[in-house]
């Protein structure tokens, strides 16, 4: 389903978190939010999925305003998976990822077989059905992120939000996690996910947006948006750009920036504007 973010804007304390975003990510793709730490990836996510109420703007998915919904009608379209879920003592695994359903199950009613069955694929799918009969409270960071990702596949949502799900991940984790990704954006559901590795969003991605100091700086495709004059001015980095022989992606390399150069950039390409 189509979504537009239409001119989001969250302050809190006095303080603008998320500036006026405005973009547009590919029905059916994975959109990558990039950003320094602070930039306002997690804000903006957790606007869209409904945990905070925005200032101003507009969710719009599919012609309907997210943000004019009820949670429960919300949590029918949307999932939201984010870095730090809470692991509520004495649920199993297949007792937490049953809880994607409850959206779509009656108000007092219990869960019917499909609903089982739903959640026993949700699991398959994202890597964790050997981890089922586990306690959640026992399981690593890395299992436990796995699970929140099962539970959100159980939702069945058109609209997937992802806060670092690749955070305590190893290699091959991360590469299962974004396969499971893949399959979900195949069948049409459009996934966003803020993430940190610049690599790993190059590698992946259908579509990038970049924030600094919660303004959209670029928007667009990895080779748009992954250019050595705009990851410096926003990381205060120097980068350099190759290209992967197989996939032709991008492939990024950091240094410290000199004291002149970090200047230079930044006055040349002022972060946020």
């Amino acid at each position: 389903m189509s979504l537009h973010l239409d001119r989001l804007r969250w302050t809190v304390g006095g303080r603008v978190v998320v500036d006026e975003v405005d973009c547009t990510p590919p029905e059916g793709g994975l959109t990558g939010v990039l950003g320094p730490n602070g930039a306002g990836k997690s804000s903006l996510l957790r606007l869209v999925a409904g945990v905070l109420a925005a200032d101003s703007g507009r969710a719009v998915l599919a012609g309907t305003d997210l943000l004019g919904l009820s949670r429960r009608d919300r949590a029918r379209r949307v999932a939201f998976v984010e870095q730090e879920s809470l692991s509520p003592a004495g649920l199993s695994v297949r007792q937490a990822v049953l809880l994607g359903r409850t959206p779509h199950t009656s108000r007092w009613g219990s869960t019917s077989a499909r609903d089982e069955e739903l959640a026993e694929q949700a699991l398959l799918d994202a890597g964790a059905l050997e981890l089922a009969d586990r306690e959640l409270a026992t399981l690593s960071g890395g299992e436990r992120q796995r699970v929140h990702l099962a539970r959100a596949l159980a939702q069945e949502p058109e609209l997937l939000l992802l806060d670092e799900p690749t955070n305590h991940l190893d290699v091959r984790a991360q590469l299962d996690t974004l396969d499971v990704v893949g399959r979900l954006t195949a069948r049409g559901v459009t996934v966003v996910a803020a993430l940190h590795d610049l690599n790993l969003a190059a590698s992946a991605c259908d579509h990038l947006v970049l924030l600094a100091q919660g303004q959209v700086v670029a928007a667009g495709s990895v080779h748009e948006v992954l250019r050595p004059e705009l990851i410096d001015a926003v990381y205060g980095v120097r980068s350099l750009v190759l290209e992967h022989p197989e996939t032709g992606r991008p492939v990024l390399t950091f240094t410290p920036p000199s004291r002149g150069r970090r200047s230079a950039v930044r006055a040349e390409h002022p972060a946020g504007r």
